[in-house]
């Protein structure tokens, strides 16, 4: 049972969204909601999954490109997996890429096309973890779920001036974020949260003097919002190194290897290459005789850096291995790349 302070907070949260509630193109605004429009929930499906670990503004872009190319789950599910990985590629993470799929052609084969909508069912979809079926069933579906981003943490810990560390400090956050949640228009209460982390409680120099939660935020009577939320120190990334070898033959075809489906970039086509570690070993996809260009290609993924040595040569009068794929001129685009081996290509094209 909810507090009348909790409710307080709830409520003046919800006031300040009506008037200032961020447009998106995923979004049905509170105006439009209460005159009784419904969000899709395979846009706020896909809005969750490309907005993981990144912002809106690198994300609207893609979103917009995905729903004009596939505007139904079911249009989706039956497109190429090459088309998608392609549209994919600058978002990083493409082991969302590969779930997006699978969960596409899940709900389509499973659910007529229909998402589920309780939080039970969707948590057994390929790709949905606890907090993008929270947030599916909250938006989509109007259920008084919890929603834990990095913005509601932020909101949490200052409001509540909780000083334990994340990611230890998770489970107490959500619970503080579950006693507001509140039964009426939790949809709408999960956006405004995040929109006042995203737009007022920001982590630097959060805006307190026009915060609708100003007077309840423990933070800042103590004065310390700018120090919250506290984070235990991640360790620095360490740097891998590789090496890649770019082969066209006299007709302009492309040599490419199709990763494995388990690990990074799985199951996408890219450069033939070595193992990524402290020395690789140089390893030529087939004899020939291969330069080595000047310059490296930079990339950086989750959880190291990547520095690659570009190789390539003519491949015209070489015998192609079996596990590798020829791409012919006309269906090759460099676009289909994964990030860094787009960036491979560019600096072999520029030489």
């Amino acid at each position: 049972m909810r507090d009348s302070a909790e409710i307080i907070v709830s409520d003046a949260l919800l006031e300040w969204y009506d008037r200032h509630a961020r447009e998106m193109p995923w979004r049905i605004g509170p105006a439009d909601r209460a005159a009784g429009m419904r969000p899709d929930p395979y846009r706020v499906w896909l809005s969750e999954v490309m907005l993981q670990q990144t912002t809106v503004a690198a994300v609207r872009d893609y979103f917009l490109r995905f729903t004009t190319r596939w505007p139904t789950v079911q249009a989706l599910a039956a497109a190429p997996d090459e088309q998608v990985m392609g549209e994919w590629a600058g978002l990083g993470y493409y082991a969302r890429a590969r779930n997006l799929l699978k969960c596409a052609r899940a709900v389509t084969q499973n659910y007529d096309g229909r998402f589920p909508d309780s939080f039970e069912a969707l948590l057994n979809l390929p790709g949905i973890g606890p907090y993008t079926a929270a947030a599916i069933s909250a938006i989509a579906f109007d259920r008084p779920e919890t929603v834990l981003d990095g913005n509601v943490e932020r909101v949490m810990a200052r409001l509540h001036d909780i000083h334990d560390p994340l990611p230890g400090s998770k489970p107490l956050l959500k619970e503080k974020a579950s006693a507001l949640t509140p039964a009426i228009r939790p949809g709408d209460y999960a956006q405004a949260v995040m929109d006042l982390g995203a737009t007022i409680c920001t982590p630097k120099s959060p805006a307190c003097g026009i915060c609708p939660l100003r007077d309840p935020c423990q933070s800042r009577v103590a004065g310390t919002q700018t120090d919250l939320p506290r984070k235990t120190p991640k360790k620095p990334k360490p740097t891998r190194y590789g090496h890649v070898y770019v082969a066209q033959s006299a007709d302009g075809a492309m040599v490419l290897e199709r990763r494995p489906d388990k690990g990074l970039l799985g199951g996408m086509l890219g450069w033939p290459g070595s193992e990524w570690n402290d020395a690789p070993a140089e390893r030529p996809p087939f004899p020939a005789n291969w330069k080595m260009l000047s310059g490296e290609v930079r990339h950086t993924f989750t959880h190291f850096h990547l520095i690659l040595r570009i190789w390539t040569t003519d491949a015209a009068d070489h015998d192609i291995p079996e596990h590798l794929t020829v791409v012919d001129k006309h269906s090759f685009r460099p676009g289909d790349l994964p990030t860094v081996m787009r960036k491979a290509y560019d600096l072999w094209r520029g030489q």
